[in-house]
């Protein structure tokens, strides 16, 4: 009997101290979520981002683990349904037990989730370019802010490298982040004296396949005298009929360049890219770049598709920029962890800041120690004939993020800093 309450009271104690096997840490393996969509419209591009995690975690297993525990992947697919996010991010957290989520791509998928991350205070890792104009304690934001992609991309297409543009089409999918990228871009463009009537702006459903009036709109545009491009914020399976289009109507980069950014390797899959060449995107890494980290990190991914038989990988395997953020993030949380010896959300968070990893576009990648993003150079390259490309331009080393656009009046005096909540 005494031995009884003892034991109770023992179960207590670990219990209050937050210890007992509840936690995902406290179980046999460290359990990760993995919330991207398999289906629907954004499958083209999340699905291998899902395999990218899968990979990663092998990759980590194989060398020990997260301090001497192996992790386990719990995938889920929220079919590119926005409400569905947060119902299956709830369920990782609360009845998966996760330590941690890699997951989403489009900012409404984040925006869904973002306050079953905060209510539950669980930690999301976030792998792609987005408008900023967001700052959680829950997620860190291993993809672009908009000065580390879009405002560089516009400026490189005005200056005379890049053709000396002086119109401009905004054409994206109808979501927050075209429209706030845009927001932030129309603002830009009207500080370095670009006029109203020399900025088309138009938007497109999500899984919008007739891009036929519209090219034949940009078309028109572009005939009125000044040399014009485009800066697509198009996302998911729509960049197939898009291009396609550009293609058939002959709209050629050497008239109207489009710049891209949401396009990179695994998009352009598929499509014919020869009357393509010389339209471009920006990213923070592109496969075809040349340095001994990014040989071993196409290999390692190559032998994954092939080893695991990945539909399309196996055959032709790609990599690609939120590919690389989704690696950077994993590997960061694994090294944070190991740091705060816990993945306890507060401690993993402080744990984080300034943690550094070398990066396979061929730098070494800093998880700023204050706004939850990471330092990230900026590449624009031009599509080749193949459908990779090459980089016509570059920064000379990472960019700090802007969370908050300078662009954005409404920002003035906002601080680079997660509230604590």
């Amino acid at each position: 009997m005494l031995r009884r309450h003892a034991l109770s009271a023992l179960g207590a104690a670990f219990a209050a101290s937050g210890l007992l096997a509840t936690s995902a840490y406290a179980q046999d393996t460290i359990k990760v979520g993995v919330l991207h969509s398999l289906s629907g419209t954004m499958a083209i591009s999340e699905t291998v981002l899902k395999d990218t995690v899968l990979m990663t975690i092998d990759e980590i297993n194989a060398k020990g683990g997260v301090m001497g525990k192996k992790l386990e992947a719990v995938v889920v697919d929220p079919a590119s349904n926005w409400p569905l996010f947060a119902e299956k991010a709830r369920q990782l957290i609360t009845k998966d037990k996760v330590a941690v989520v890699f997951g989403c791509w489009t900012s409404v998928s984040r925006k869904s989730v973002l306050p079953v991350f905060e209510e539950l205070n669980s930690l999301l890792f976030y792998p792609v370019q987005y408008e900023g104009e967001e700052l959680s304690k829950n997620v860190f934001y291993t993809g672009a802010a908009p000065n580390q992609q879009a405002i560089p991309a516009v400026e490189y297409l005005m200056s005379k490298d890049g053709g000396s543009a002086k119109r401009w089409v905004l054409l994206g999918t109808d979501y927050v982040y075209p429209r706030t990228t845009n927001k932030i871009l129309r603002a830009f463009l009207k500080s370095k004296g670009v006029a109203e009537a020399d900025i088309m702006e138009e938007y497109t459903p999500f899984g919008h396949s007739d891009y036929q009036s519209i090219i034949a709109k940009i078309k028109k545009f572009a005939s009125e005298g000044k040399k014009t491009a485009v800066v697509s914020t198009i996302n998911g399976d729509s960049n197939v009929p898009f291009y396609k289009e550009l293609g058939n109507q002959g709209l050629k980069a050497t008239d109207v360049p489009v710049v891209a950014f949401s396009v990179g390797e695994e998009e352009l899959r598929g499509v014919d890219t020869k009357p393509l060449v010389g339209h471009l995107a920006a990213w923070n890494y592109f496969m075809s770049v040349k340095n001994p980290t990014n040989t071993a990190f196409v290999k390692t991914w190559s032998d994954y598709a092939k080893a695991k038989g990945i539909a399309g990988h196996k055959d032709k395997p790609l990599t690609n920029d939120p590919m690389e953020a989704t690696y950077i993030g994993i590997h960061m949380w694994k090294q944070a962890v190991e740091k705060a010896k816990s993945t306890d959300t507060d401690k993993v968070i402080a744990a984080m800041a300034g943690q550094t990893f070398p990066a396979p576009g061929g730098f070494m990648s800093t998880m700023d120690k204050e706004n939850h993003h990471l330092h990230k150079p900026v590449f624009i390259g031009e599509v080749k004939a193949d459908g990779q490309f090459n980089v016509v331009w570059k920064t000379k080393g990472p960019v700090v993020a802007d969370p908050w656009s300078d662009f954005i009046a409404e920002n003035k005096g906002k601080k680079n800093i997660p509230e604590k909540k």
